[in-house]
């Protein structure tokens, strides 16, 4: 969940680091630091901070020269944000230095081992166990010291490695957390994410799990972590610089919410076949003969990913008829399942990295399983674990908690949907429904962002509560979920979801003025069922904000949004709560854009 960012080359390296590291701090921001090595100097030299990047950019001297450099901003696991707890961590000489995204199982065996041999350590991190054991190496070369020290650790990494004895390379490694190399004209670049490499170059290589990469100025090469060579072909990648800028916005947030339009568009573009009214998804790898040989549909992510799973295994079962279900990743690799041969397991997730989820393809793989992903990073670890797939093209997503790549992620499924339905009994007549509806969605995205300020009044109002409820019936019920999520990930107002029919089975008890309901209303064929819900908080003077197809009589507040299919109203409906969301936070003045304790890319357990 850290972010990574190296350089080697012939420019002032300071500079490219923390640039790279403002770029990444989405991926995590309780501390920072960087290392340079100056050919001129016997031993590296780092400067760290606590707190946001733009503390260590204080911090660092005017006269830091160097060519070489790695730098990391950090998401605390193993010890408490510091600066002595910040990356990079060095050896007692200051003539190695590592930064490291992930998490040394092994840490507390190691340290003592290296404890009892006459090592000091200085941090609380898992992290320095791997500089101790490379600087103690006694191998004749970086690479050969750094292959060493990986093949002791178990657990998740990815990791850049300088040492002051071998000043013309940086040694990278990977096993489970991401780690991309930027191709440069004599330069050579190294990150956790493209964000911190397109403004430079989009040439780039990303290295498979157990696999390292050696990167000098002129040249990079690619090997296992048992030496055999590997094939490295550099990819170019689709998002530009300008893309990770907030565009006139005031958060990225903000910039995410309002691009929906546009977003959707996208992953619809190119995919309708108007001719016999289904959907062309070419990447699934995945012919009619064995989309009728599916019997059931299983949706793995976790958080947002996960509430989009839900929404998609509803549009997979009513448009398909093929029984889904949606599950927590983080709970499916650690219960045993029993994986059906029959089934279609779908990974969904943002990043494509995100380590449960990978996880839960590569046991699913093991075990003989046909795995797609829906992905938003082209060339992620999960898009290249899959058997196939679905890419959502929602476009860079820098704020920690989603919204324009949810919204594209459940569009995506309801194209799945539409394509597995007319491979089996969705009709010519209801397939054209559903993409005349599809068709619809950019501008009725559009309708609902015009409809901002209401919103943000709404906000004020609303701000001041301690809880909130979020209730929805079916396919109102991930909506609220995710709507839940939002408020709690950025305002840090305490907000719960329930079925709304799930209400007098336990949470009346919480119904009062002070305990708001936000409440998901359809116009279909569960209205009236979602109408005597909203009476019973009503005879116990709660506080009701709608969100509806029309004015609701018993609420005290109804955003309205526009009518779509019933299958697709879901994508709609979610949408003026990430605004709610938003202006919630706003009001209470929090950090929208990196909420606390939180970080984009989960690449840990």
């Amino acid at each position: 969940m850290c972010g990574i960012v190296g350089y080697i080359g012939k420019r002032d390296v300071a500079p490219l680091l923390l640039e790279g590291l403002q770029r990444l701090e989405y991926r995590g921001y309780d501390s920072a630091g960087i290392v340079v090595n100056n050919p001129k100097s016997p031993a590296l030299k780092v400067v760290k901070a606590k707190g946001r990047v733009r503390e260590l950019e204080s911090r660092v001297p005017k006269r830091f020269a160097g060519t070489t450099g790695i730098a990391h901003t950090r998401w605390a696991t193993h010890g408490a944000p510091s600066d002595i707890n910040s990356h990079p961590h060095l050896d007692a000489e200051n003539k190695v230095a590592v930064v490291h995204n992930g998490i040394v199982d092994n840490a507390a065996e190691l340290r003592a081992k290296l404890e009892s041999e006459g090592v000091v350590f200085v941090s609380e991190t898992d992290t320095e166990v791997i500089v101790h054991l490379i600087a103690r190496s006694l191998a004749d070369t970086l690479e050969e010291k750094v292959r060493e020290a990986v093949k002791a650790i178990e657990g998740t990494y990815g990791i850049a490695v300088m040492h002051a004895d071998f000043a013309d390379r940086i040694v990278v490694a990977r096993n489970g957390s991401p780690v991309v190399l930027g191709i440069g004209e004599k330069e050579m670049f190294v990150a956790s994410d493209v964000a911190a490499l397109v403004a430079h170059t989009r040439q780039v290589v990303t290295l498979d799990d157990g696999e390292m990469a050696t990167l000098k100025a002129d040249d990079f090469r690619t090997y296992t972590t048992s030496g055999a060579t590997t094939t490295a072909t550099p990819e170019t990648v689709e998002w530009e610089a300008a893309s990770y800028d907030m565009g006139g916005h005031d958060t990225y947030m903000h910039k995410e919410i309002s691009e929906q339009p546009d977003a959707v568009d996208r992953v619809l573009r190119g995919r309708i076949d108007d001719r016999f009214n289904t959907v062309h998804l070419g990447g699934l790898n995945l012919d009619p003969r064995e989309a009728r040989g599916i019997r059931r549909v299983k949706i793995l992510g976790c958080g947002t990913s996960y509430h989009a799973g839900l929404i998609g295994a509803g549009l997979i079962e009513s448009m398909a008829r093929i029984p889904a279900d949606a599950e927590p990743a983080s709970e499916f690799r650690y219960r045993n399942p029993v994986v059906d041969p029959d089934t279609l397991y779908i990974a969904v997730s943002q990043s494509g990295e995100t380590y449960d989820v990978l996880a839960a393809v590569q046991e699913l793989k093991r075990k003989g399983a046909r795995v797609l992903g829906v992905v938003n990073v082209v060339g992620s670890a999960i898009a290249r674990e899959a058997d196939g797939g679905v890419y959502v093209h929602a476009g860079p997503e820098v704020c920690v908690v989603s919204t324009k790549c949810f919204t594209n992620t459940v569009v995506a499924f309801a194209l799945l949907a539409v394509h597995l339905g007319r491979i089996r009994d969705l009709s010519v007549t209801d397939g054209k429904r559903i993409i005349e509806g599809l068709r619809k969605l950019p501008a009725q995205i559009q309708e609902i962002l015009e409809g901002e300020e209401d919103i943000k009044k709404l906000a004020a109002e609303y701000a001041e509560a301690k809880s909130m409820m979020f209730i929805g019936r079916v396919r109102g019920y991930p909506v609220a979920l995710e709507a839940s999520l939002k408020l709690k990930e950025i305002s840090y107002i305490h907000a719960e979801a329930y079925p709304a029919s799930e209400l007098k089975h336990g949470p009346l008890a919480l119904i009062e003025p002070a305990m708001p309901t936000v409440a998901i209303v359809p116009d279909d064929d569960l209205l009236e069922k979602n109408r005597a819900a909203l009476e019973e908080i009503k005879a116990r003077s709660g506080r009701i904000l709608a969100v509806a197809h029309r004015e609701q009589e018993k609420a005290d507040h109804t955003i309205l949004v526009p009518k779509n299919e019933d299958e697709l109203d879901p994508i709609l409906m979610g949408i003026p709560l990430q605004l709610l969301a938003y202006h919630t936070a706003l009001a209470l003045g929090r950090d929208i854009d990196k909420p606390r304790n939180l970080a984009k890319s989960v690449t840990v357990e």
